[in-house]
């Protein structure tokens, strides 16, 4: 059990420096001035932004932030301590 125990503690480390650095690469979500007077400027690249790099990002960011909670949850049972 106790090897377990590392491994997965080697993995969490793994998924926490990743999620770090890919959330580090996104942009951020601010709309300017234009959200507080309720413009929305609907552009081809907003509408297209999940097939781009950012899209791509934020799916990871989810996967990675399951995959951290699931290990966190794990590696904090009883069995495994």
């Amino acid at each position: 059990m106790e090897v377990l125990k590392t491994i997965l503690l080697i993995i969490f480390i793994l998924v926490s420096i990743a999620l770090t650095v890919i959330i580090l690469f996104q942009e951020g979500k601010s709309a300017g001035l234009g959200s507080l007077s309720g413009q929305n400027f609907d552009s081809y690249w907003s509408r297209n932004k999940s097939h781009s790099r950012e899209g791509m990002l934020v799916r990871i960011t989810t996967v990675l932030v399951i995959l951290f909670f699931i290990l966190a949850a794990v590696l904090n049972s009883g069995p495994l301590q």
